[in-house]
């Protein structure tokens, strides 16, 4: 349990609500005052970020269609940010569902779902609205829609208090604001969003997450809502071309690290801490897609290479090759109903494809088989257990 604070990151407020008081925190407004420390270590890393990032954009164009790399990666962050929460669902579980049209798949493949919704809406409405409380509750609203959470008032910020570890406030490991703090610290969070921040938007988002994470303004998704704020961030400040960049993989292999730096903010008022760690992610993460994109790059060339010498077969098989950077696993009907031919002629197709070896039969079924496209699903999983 918190129980000192730095009048640097906030204040501790004791609450006498239940069988036992406790004490909830409620951050200062952002930026940090006094403000960051700009030491040489910070510097290399808002460096060493800003460059990967770069090769990231530069990585990502030369592919013939970067929407598709961007759709995969999507998706693997929904299965990476969801199973931090716990869920556990599969990124294989996830196409199955989307792709085949598995519409019982279980209450965490749904979850799962909604949070590519949520990213695909928000990422839409962030051309007609700036990144509000208005939006955020509407993205939230889409988190939770339909799911386990479904009842803990989607769209609506907390009434009532919440609190991290433990079964109730005076023994949690974290207790956020008192439900009345909420609407104030949330609505000082969105003028610091919205403002200008030297010297780097990068590190605006950084802090917003922080400080989003503090607050939990809901009942339930809050961790996966402030990932997405991460990218939300950085898309409405234009640091990044395409929404490619997710946290959540470093997240999960440093998730002790994590929650120390979250807790060290709190406690000590050590942003430079937090930052540092928030940067490295940074860069890690964007070094990871770019030679990600690379290797989807000679995967492609190299595999219409062996499709080209298919001759009569070689066209629709082209096509489903293309089909395949987006929709990795399919069947016979799916197949023919994306390519807009007859049963026969994409079963062809498949078949040709996993002679080939690009495709591998996955269902072990006689009947209603589906195939997989293995190599280029190992790149998009690359680092992670999904």
């Amino acid at each position: 349990m918190l129980k000192t604070a730095s009048p640097r990151a906030g204040r501790l407020v004791e609450q006498r609500v239940g069988p036992k008081p406790f004490l909830a925190f409620v951050p200062k407004p952002l930026p940090p005052d006094p403000p960051l420390v700009y030491d040489d270590e910070l510097g290399n890393l808002i460096e060493n970020a800003n460059r990967s990032l770069g090769r990231l954009d530069g990585a990502t164009y030369l592919l013939p269609n970067p929407d598709l790399f961007l759709y995969m990666f999507i998706r693997k962050e929904a299965v990476l940010s969801s199973q931090i929460e716990g869920t556990q669902a599969s990124l294989a579980e996830l196409l199955e569902y989307e792709s085949l049209g598995e519409q019982n798949g279980h209450p965490d493949v749904k979850e799962v779902s909604n949070y590519v919704a949520a990213m695909d809406y928000g990422l839409q409405r962030l051309k007609e609205l700036p990144l509000s409380l208005r939006l955020i509750r509407e993205i939230h609203t889409r988190l939770l829609e339909g799911t386990r959470g479904g009842h803990k008032a989607p769209g609506e910020f907390r009434k009532s208090q919440n609190w991290i570890g433990g079964t109730m406030p005076s023994d949690a490991r974290f207790v956020p604001p008192p439900a009345h703090e909420v609407m104030p610290c949330m609505g000082e969070l969105e003028k610091f969003i919205n403002a200008e921040y030297r010297p780097s938007a990068l590190i605006k988002a950084g802090l917003a997450h922080a400080q989003f994470e503090t607050i939990h303004p809901f009942l339930d998704g809050n961790g996966r809502l402030g990932r997405l704020l991460i990218t939300f961030t950085l898309c409405a400040e234009k640091v990044v071309e395409r929404p490619l960049l997710y946290l959540s993989l470093y997240f999960k292999q440093h998730r002790d690290e994590y929650y120390e730096r979250l807790t060290a903010v709190r406690r000590d008022g050590d942003w430079e801490g937090w930052i540092k760690f928030y940067l490295t992610g940074i860069y890690e993460v964007s070094t990871q897609a770019t030679n990600a994109a690379k290797s989807i790059l000679d995967l492609q060339r190299a595999h219409s290479l062996l499709v080209n010498s298919l001759g009569r077969s070689a066209p629709i098989a082209t096509r489903l090759l293309d089909m395949l950077f987006r929709q990795p696993l399919v069947s016979v009907p799916s197949t023919a109903k994306a390519l807009d031919v007859s049963a026969p002629a994409a079963r062809n197709a498949i078949n040709c494809l996993q002679e080939l070896g690009i495709l591998r039969e996955v269902s072990g079924k006689r009947r209603n088989r589906f195939y997989m496209y293995d190599k280029y699903l190992s790149i998009i999983k690359h680092g992670s257990n999904i």
